[in-house]
């Protein structure tokens, strides 16, 4: 599949495709996996419960083209969508898993990965939900100690320091430039930017002719810090399930975040390959077989 299509089966292009034989062979090269974390989540009355999964599995998608580009082969694993669900958790088909069973479902999972002579796996975060990037984080650190695979978690700036993650944490892979939010109201769900991104990658799941007639949600940052306690607090403060201006999305702003993301995020982790390179070549084969 080339980098430029977007398919509608999640599975598209993913691991789940290939044969053994052909994962096999794709360790011992020594190709990176990268892998998407989302949830099932109501995303307001335009926008599927899987939108979570579908924005990042199309990030890895762009990211996966850009490497090859650079010479780095990557494979991707099949998104995880059953993270931790705080803020949506009182709405309907909004659904989550306890921290720690995703932690060491992660850590199992990143262990097996290991054992197939993957050295380097990449996660990406489609759910802005604190607790759920923290625990990304954290069954990255689990495994990484236990297994030794360099596990990283690809992310912009400003959300590991929303979370509380040092910038200089070695299992952190940072892209893109670190700017402050842009002025104006708070678009963090559902909104403008996530639902441009829905309207590029998969537009015929997008609810467009309820999608236009919807008024912008009209709420400043003390809103923003009662949604984000979550539950009852989140649906009190946006009932109909949006923070943002989903009527002013478009594909092309979409197409233009997409496309920039990749290419950052794909940088970055040329980057990191660079600075974790064994320092002598034999090393490189013995790790290899």
């Amino acid at each position: 599949m080339s980098g430029g299509e977007i398919p509608d089966d999640v599975f598209a292009g993913t691991l789940a495709e290939l044969t053994w034989y052909e994962v096999d062979r794709a360790a011992r090269s020594g190709a990176v996996l990268l892998w998407a974390f989302g949830v099932i989540e109501q995303h307001g009355p335009h926008l599927p419960t899987g939108t979570d999964v579908y924005v990042p599995g199309a990030r890895l998608r762009g990211v996966q083209a850009r490497l090859a580009e650079r010479g780095v082969q990557a494979l991707i694993m099949p998104p995880y969508y059953w993270g931790v669900n705080v803020v949506s958790g009182a709405f309907p088909a909004s659904y989550g898993v306890r921290p720690e069973l995703m932690r060491e479902v992660m850590a199992d999972l990143l262990a097996g990965m290991a054992r197939d002579g993957f050295r380097h796996v990449f996660c990406f975060s489609g759910h802005g939900d604190a607790l759920h990037n923290r625990t990304v984080h954290d069954g990255i650190r689990t495994a990484s100690e236990r297994a030794g695979v360099d596990a990283s978690f690809v992310t912009e700036p400003a959300l590991a320091r929303r979370i509380g993650l040092d910038p200089d944490d070695p299992h952190l892979t940072l892209y893109g430039p670190d700017e402050p939010p842009p002025a104006g109201p708070p678009d963090v769900h559902a909104g403008q930017w996530e639902t441009s991104l829905m309207m590029h990658i998969q537009p015929k799941l997008v609810r467009e002719d309820v999608r236009v007639r919807l008024e912008p949600s009209g709420l400043g940052p003390a809103d923003l810090a009662t949604w984000r306690q979550g539950f009852e607090h989140a649906r009190r403060v946006t009932p109909d399930g949006y923070f943002g201006d989903p009527a002013a999305a478009g594909a092309e702003e979409g197409h233009r975040i997409q496309t920039t993301a990749s290419e950052q995020a794909a940088d970055a982790i040329v980057l990191r390959l660079r600075r974790t390179a064994p320092s002598h070549p034999h090393e490189e084969r013995r790790n290899h077989g």
